[in-house]
């Protein structure tokens, strides 16, 4: 009967009703966003690369190694002797190993040498390997796959020819023109740093080097591509290595080993410890991103009180008639906080509809174009304590009208006829 009662109350006042479930539900959904993307943002980041499970770069600290192997950021002060590499590729314990080879650019994205064995070997997010939008892996000397950022920006296709600078500044003079690149392939969105780069062969890198010292090309030095195809394009060194065990008990023993070397001094990180560390440091700004949703969550609530008590003195006719009709005082105050109750809970459910439609509808928008891997979810444990306590924060501003509402029905001179 008071559920009934409540919801009559509400039809009859459509139009402040409304506002005030859309003012609660875009709120909610903020709130609940932008936790949905904290959540998501922090798993996609722990998983920039999944299934690694070890990297390892010359001697060099944890962060370091890390963002300029993976989020190719900073430089790395040495290199990784090609010997080196492939007597730890060849170690009974590794099942397989990607190389890195870091250095050059392509104006302002960074150029990575390395393998096909990074289409076969790489993960990221929940183990999903690397597929092509367009093209296919590395096919030739001078072939260069392109991250979905970099195709995108620049508006590359499959069979178009580029040029790759010597160094990772914006602009360069030091151009490598006389062995142009040629795109074979286009890789699908990642939400991963993979995005931005450009990958091509660690041959085609040593290649566009040839007739080169210290970054800089030597007078009557220089070769053609096809010179360059009848040379011996091994490479001499790697900036980084993604390695993969065939068990991962021996994950700890590899590592401590790697690190204890004195003959080539070599950092070997755990690509999760380190992931983990490093988010505490850029955390701190999607915590103060919650708290602006926060409140808000707060400005929404205020404004449905506010609502709610102006609603209060307009309704003493309304008041008056329940006390007639035999409401106590106590029931009309419990009244007002069903309505509110509600109301409250009408917002959280629309909010929660117009949260997960709006992520669906951005889902590719946010991986093209920021590299936000987003996607709808069920609600998780901390958003449905959000969604409580959205309701709980409701229930108390409806507290104040039901007392006042308390106040004017015991005031009330109506003489109950009946």
């Amino acid at each position: 009967m008071l559920i009934r009662l409540a919801w009559n109350s509400l039809r009859s006042r459509r139009a402040t009703v409304l506002l005030t479930l859309f003012t609660i539900a875009l709120s909610t959904a903020l709130l609940l966003g932008v936790q949905q993307v904290r959540e998501q943002s922090r798993q996609n980041f722990m998983a920039t690369v999944s299934g690694t499970d070890l990297i390892v770069g010359a001697r060099a600290g944890p962060v370091q190694l890390l963002l300029y192997s993976l989020f190719h950021i900073g430089s790395a002060t040495s290199n990784i002797s090609w010997t080196g590499y492939q007597a730890l590729a060849e170690d009974d314990r590794v099942a397989w190993t990607i190389p890195l080879s870091l250095g050059d650019s392509h104006r302002g994205y960074r150029v990575v040498g390395t393998r096909n064995l990074i289409f076969e070997h790489y993960r990221y997010g929940d183990d999903r390997a690397l597929s092509f939008a367009q093209g296919e892996p590395l096919n030739d000397l001078f072939a260069v796959v392109l991250g979905a950022k970099v195709a995108r920006q620049l508006g590359y296709q499959p069979g178009d020819e580029l040029v790759i600078a010597h160094g990772t500044g914006n602009t360069s003079f030091m151009q490598h023109k006389q062995m142009p690149f040629t795109v074979s392939g286009i890789l699908a969105p990642t939400g991963t740093p993979l995005d931005r780069t450009l990958l091509v062969s660690l041959e085609g890198l040593e290649a566009v080097h040839l007739g080169w010292r210290a970054g800089v090309p030597l007078p009557g030095l220089q070769v053609s591509a096809e010179q360059a195809r009848q040379r011996d394009l091994a490479p001499r060194q790697v900036t980084a290595v993604l390695v993969g065990l065939k068990s991962r008990l021996q994950t700890f023993h590899l590592q401590r080993e790697l690190n204890n070397r004195r003959d080539a001094p070599l950092t070997a990180l755990l690509p999760g410890v380190v992931l983990q560390e490093l988010w505490q440091v850029i955390g701190v700004a999607e915590r103060a991103l919650l708290v602006v949703s926060a409140a808000a969550l707060l400005i929404g609530i205020a404004g449905m009180l506010a609502l709610m008590l102006a609603a209060v003195a307009q309704r003493q006719h309304e008041v008056a008639v329940l006390r007639a009709l035999g409401c106590s005082p106590l029931r009309i105050a419990g009244l007002l906080m069903l309505e509110s109750l509600l109301l409250t809970l009408g917002g959280v459910i629309l909010g929660l509809i117009v949260l997960q439609a709006g992520l669906a509808a951005a889902q590719t928008p946010l991986l093209e174009h920021f590299g936000l891997l987003i996607q709808p979810a069920l609600p998780s444990s901390e958003q449905l304590f959000l969604c409580g306590l959205i309701l709980t924060l409701g229930l108390l501003a409806g507290l104040l009208p039901s007392l006042q509402a308390w106040r004017l029905a015991t005031a009330s001179r109506l003489i109950r006829r009946y």
